[in-house]
């Protein structure tokens, strides 16, 4: 499994067909997406289309390598469902504030269950599969391995879970921000940085001043006498906001563990280094 997944989401996605699907149908499913099996593949609006190539069997009058086109229909959430849980997310903070920053919440489907849903697959009755071998089972070994393939895809965006059960990304951010929490947590996304200042050199230029004399009582005592009270900035409500704006798992991260999880242990040890 894990040269297809490595994330706890990829994961739980193939821990969910394990459990209505033939064991070695599945194995046989993981041989042919690994192997190059799988000839195309797409996904769009909640339909993965594939098409997968058989195998010659003479005993079976099959002499030319058969192409099957495979079908894999994701079972929806109606739209008033989806208002339900999108409010059920952005009642809590754990919830809006990591699917603002690209982050899957691990216990995403706590949002869902009390509604008597799921996000992830966890029965037959959340796919419509077919596929034009002669195979009577469903799903088939051409099916299973296109089933990988999907496992593999989201992997890398945690989003496509939503959009194969019929919401957006973009929607989902859209509705999220628009509530209390969101409002509040998108502001703070959506600060302006300072803009960059085109120089003549990367070296910072030595500014003369003229000399100016002052006695020693002004040099002492000052001009202005200093303020009583010191504003404190206002500190970001998300801690490593900036490496979270980028998601979890970046092109150039090629290990198994998260990314957000590294960076957030190598801060912690930044910040107490030669603390007592």
């Amino acid at each position: 499994m894990s040269q297809f997944t490595r994330t706890w989401w990829g994961n739980k996605f193939i821990d969910g067909l394990e459990r209505f699907t033939d064991s070695g149908r599945l194995g046989r499913g993981r041989s042919y997406a690994r192997n190059g099996k799988v000839k195309s593949f797409k996904m769009n609006d909640g339909l993965v289309m594939a098409e997968v190539r058989g195998s010659v069997n003479p005993y079976f009058g099959v002499y030319k390598e058969p192409l099957y086109k495979t079908k894999i229909e994701f079972e929806p959430i109606s739209q008033e469902k989806w208002k339900l849980a999108i409010a059920q997310m952005a009642s809590k903070a754990s919830f809006i504030s990591r699917l603002l920053l690209n982050e899957m919440p691990d216990n995403i489907e706590n949002a869902f269950s009390p509604l008597g849903l799921h996000l992830l697959p966890s029965s037959r009755e959340d796919f419509k599969t077919t596929c034009s071998c002669p195979d009577y089972s469903n799903p088939c070994k051409h099916i299973a391995g296109v089933y990988y393939l999907v496992a593999a895809e989201l992997d890398k965006d945690p989003f496509l879970l939503f959009e194969l059960r019929g919401l957006s990304k973009e929607v989902l951010h859209r509705e999220l921000a628009k509530t209390p929490l969101g409002l509040a947590l998108s502001a703070e996304l959506t600060a302006d940085a300072a803009a960059p200042v085109a120089v003549n050199s990367y070296y910072t230029q030595a500014i003369a001043n003229e000399a100016q004399t002052v006695s020693l009582r002004e040099f002492w005592h000052g001009a202005k006498r200093l303020p009583q009270t010191i504003d404190v900035g206002v500190q970001s409500g998300v801690s490593a906001i900036v490496v979270k704006k980028q998601g979890d798992f970046p092109p150039f991260w090629h290990k198994d563990g998260s990314f957000i999880e590294a960076m957030e242990e190598l801060y912690m040890r930044v910040k107490t280094k030669n603390k007592l």
